[in-house]
């Protein structure tokens, strides 16, 4: 029954659960800030490839965009100040190509928004933000497979109603409860719910951007996985809707 398993795929998803639950358990802000970041610009990297730019400057502004969010109190707000930075110098320049500002919608934002949790409200909530993202993507994966029958999305042919819906509830069920921790259980629920739903859509975003460049995976830097947004799709529009709500709510 083993025969079909991906023994690269599993050793490095052992090997991603390890440092992600050193980071946790040591929770260090600074060490939190240098994985999110490591990550991050893995992922700005993959997402110019993804968006078909080459402009190297763009990395410079990513950098010195996690640079500030070590410091900064907010780092979710820098994005406003790096897009308003980055067309004003478009603007100066005579340089006018709005298609550069697209990594840095996604996934700049997001990363910063992830962050932003973990600065805003502690690794717990990071824990939290996991439990629910991993959970609707393994339970929509299993349920699919057992009883799905009809298509979400002509984007991701895999992907089933079934499945999605099996997902979002068993992550909205187990999300809750962990959430208990921060929020009463009816806000618990509602978030856990937003914040899964929500990851169905990230994943499925990420993967309109692989559709339309033409490739399978995002990279190839994590073996039997691909790239690093292959493995953080969930995360990069569930982030910012807990980050939103936990605001604007608990």
């Amino acid at each position: 029954m083993f025969k079909n398993i991906d023994k690269e795929r599993v050793i490095t998803g052992i090997a991603l659960i390890a440092v992600v639950t050193i980071v946790a358990l040591v929770d260090s802000h600074f060490l939190t800030w240098l994985f999110l970041g490591i990550l991050f610009m893995i992922a700005f990297d993959e997402a110019m490839k993804l968006y078909g730019l080459s402009d190297k400057s763009l990395y410079f502004y990513a950098a010195a965009l996690w640079l500030l969010a070590l410091i900064y109190p907010n780092p979710d707000d820098l994005i406003f100040v790096a897009l308003i930075v980055y067309i004003s110098d478009m603007l100066y320049n005579s340089k006018i190509n709005f298609k550069k500002i697209e990594p840095f919608a996604y996934p700049a934002s997001s990363f910063l928004f992830l962050f932003a949790l973990y600065v805003g409200f502690g690794i717990e909530a990071l824990i939290w933000l996991v439990i629910v993202v991993a959970l609707t993507d393994t339970a929509a994966y299993f349920v699919g497979r057992a009883i799905g029958k009809r298509q979400f999305s002509e984007i991701s042919p895999k992907k089933t109603l079934e499945g999605v819906a099996g997902g979002v509830v068993v992550a909205t069920l187990a999300g809750s409860l962990y959430g208990t921790s921060f929020v009463s259980l009816p806000l618990s629920i509602f978030i856990s719910f937003v914040v899964s739903l929500s990851s169905i859509f990230g994943d499925l975003f990420e993967s309109f951007l692989k559709r339309s460049a033409g490739v399978k995976d995002s990279g190839d830097i994590l073996p039997g996985h691909g790239g690093v947004l292959d493995r953080v799709d969930g995360y990069m529009f569930a982030a910012i809707l807990m980050v939103v709500l936990l605001r604007g709510l608990a």
